[in-house]
């Protein structure tokens, strides 16, 4: 299959606009979807999905806030029938690792999306969160605050994701498939913000708080209280330990090892 034009949805944040950067590197011709965008697209605003999907022959699919979130399997099943309708032929759907939420959200993806090729990519926590996310402020002022406790987690660069689906869109072997992407090794969060401290020369610290701790705190950042709520439900699941082992998942997809935290460190 040939694949010219693909639609990036989420293009400005951390995943969609390295995919945009390497697929038009590689001499695509990316649609860059975004509320504010040239090619307008929002997950709230239907009637604009047409226009968007209209003569591409894939897209990567990034769904705002997370594919575990309420109303996602909704929205994915909408947004499955419109690609369908549109001649889209290949989709890669970025999911999340160990979220039973967002594999329903994927199935309704794949179920609506008749004749349409499908790959879902499972990401681990990204590293990018330490320095791009919710945690970027907190770390730049030297003290990291999650619900995480002493739980391990096989951290994830964003360019590695970026990589892989670059190559699940412009490659025939992925179809159907579901890949789980981790970094090479789990680090605590002591750890990380050892990482962090000595690649930025500045002390970073970490300050584990309990869920409902946490919840209030975002809160306090401004996020509505349902909001804050379902984030910190979501990250004290996350890393209550089902998602400690790496996976080999970047490998298997590019042929090489996944960058570790200590690299994402010294570049960021």
């Amino acid at each position: 299959m040939t694949i010219r034009t693909v639609l990036v949805t989420g293009a400005t944040g951390k995943t969609g606009r390295r995919v945009a950067e390497r697929l038009a590197a590689r001499g695509l011709t990316v649609r860059e979807g975004s509320r504010s965008g040239q090619v307008p697209f929002d997950w709230e605003a239907t009637e604009g999905w047409a226009a968007a999907l209209r003569g591409a022959d894939a897209a990567y699919v990034n769904y705002y806030p997370d594919l575990g979130a309420p109303g996602a399997a909704e929205a994915m099943t909408a947004f499955g029938a419109v690609a369908a309708e549109a001649g889209v032929r290949r989709l890669t759907l970025l999911s999340g690792r160990g979220e039973p939420e967002a594999v329903a959200a994927e199935e309704a993806l794949r179920t609506a999306a008749t004749g349409v090729e499908l790959t879902v990519v499972r990401a681990a926590f990204f590293a990018q969160n330490f320095t791009e996310g919710l945690l970027a402020e907190g770390v730049a002022a030297g003290e990291l605050v999650f619900p995480a406790g002493d739980t391990p987690e096989p951290f994830l660069d964003v360019a590695d994701l970026a990589d892989v689906v670059v190559e699940t869109l412009l490659t025939d072997a992925h179809a159907g498939l579901v890949h789980e992407l981790t970094g090479p090794r789990a680090l605590t969060f002591d750890e990380v913000a050892a990482e962090l401290s000595g690649a930025s020369g500045r002390p970073v610290t970490y300050t584990s708080v309990t869920r409902e701790q946490y919840a209030r705190l975002l809160a306090d950042f401004g996020i509505p209280g349902p909001e804050a709520e379902w984030y910190a439900d979501l990250f004290t699941t996350l890393l209550d330990g089902h998602n400690v082992d790496p996976t080999d998942g970047v490998k298997r997809v590019l042929g090489r090892e996944p960058r570790s935290f200590a690299r994402f460190a010294a570049e960021n």
